[in-house]
């Protein structure tokens, strides 16, 4: 397959945000506790990936992963949600099919609340590892349908863990997607294929302003740890703004990580953050974000 080394080769588009925002900054919420690999689920294995390693043998029913998983519905979600609410930002929330299935009451009051619900695949796991087109194909379906039953909307936008497969961006435009999210390699919006017959915005998301780096021995550890390297990262993407080419920030948030009180703190003090500069940052969900980037740059 063909890399994109260069994007924007160092002529960036020149956005101008509503209000004249110098920034714009998407929160990602990912609802994922549900939809992990989990032996009394029927998986081969349980997920590896949380709080720490597991010590359970593969194959053996690890009852302390399920329990870290399950925090984030049963308390972080709350926290969450309270925040987002207090402050009057919107969020998107990327909603494993499985996850919703399993919580459809919460699904339900995240959306009423006015939050994007977008598709993160049925299970968490990544599209990469799809044998087929039409195994993915499939699930993707699965994940719509469940999502338009338990919110009464279709979800326009997609991420998956890992890495899609060679096909998935094409089946999203099948399906009438409108972005993906699957693009770690640009702080703009941009369009794949842009000559194709239907291209396919792609709105990039972060791995280092994202709380899962709390589960990392080489990234955060207290909340301020967190809070310092956003606050870093919107001063130097708003200096740039100033100076006429204004960029997109990505917080990814994980309600069973973000959602523990230690890490909660970092939330609620880059919420606070976020108030101090005003209009100076907007806030859009990322659906918002698509449809001014189709307005004011469509592809060529």
């Amino acid at each position: 397959m063909d890399r994109d080394l260069h994007g924007y080769g160092g002529n960036p588009p020149r956005a101008r945000f509503p209000n004249d925002a110098a920034l714009a900054v998407s929160l990602a919420v990912n609802f994922e506790e549900g939809a992990e690999w989990a032996v009394a689920d029927g998986d081969a294995a349980a997920e590896r990936v949380a709080e720490i390693h597991s010590v359970v043998p593969a194959g053996r029913w690890d009852q302390g992963t399920e329990q870290q998983f399950a925090y984030g519905m049963r308390a972080g979600i709350w926290r969450v949600l309270d925040a987002l609410e207090r402050h009057k930002r919107l969020a998107t929330f990327y909603m494993c099919g499985r996850a919703v299935e399993r919580s459809p009451d919460i699904a339900r009051r995240i959306v009423q609340a006015g939050h994007e619900a977008a598709c993160h695949g049925w299970r968490w796991r990544p599209h990469a590892d799809y044998d087929s087109r039409e195994a993915e194909q499939a699930d993707l379906r699965r994940c719509v349908a469940v999502l338009r039953e338990v919110t009464g909307q279709a979800p326009a936008g997609f991420f998956c863990r890992g890495s899609e497969s060679p096909w998935t961006r094409e089946l999203l435009r099948g399906e009438n997607f409108a972005y993906t999210s699957n693009g770690l390699d640009d702080d703009l919006p941009y369009w794949a294929d842009p000559a194709a017959d239907r291209p396919l915005l792609v709105i990039p998301y972060a791995f280092d302003s994202n709380d899962m780096k709390f589960f990392h021995p080489n990234g955060f550890v207290r909340a301020d740890d967190m809070v310092g390297y956003v606050r870093d990262a919107i001063e130097v993407l708003l200096e740039e703004g100033r100076r006429g080419t204004p960029k997109l920030l990505n917080i990814g948030l994980h309600l069973r990580i973000v959602g523990r009180p230690g890490r909660f703190a970092a939330l609620a003090r880059i919420l606070d953050m976020l108030d101090s500069y005003g209009d100076r940052i907007w806030t859009p969900r990322r659906i918002d974000l698509a449809r001014y980037w189709q307005e004011h740059f469509p592809p060529r």
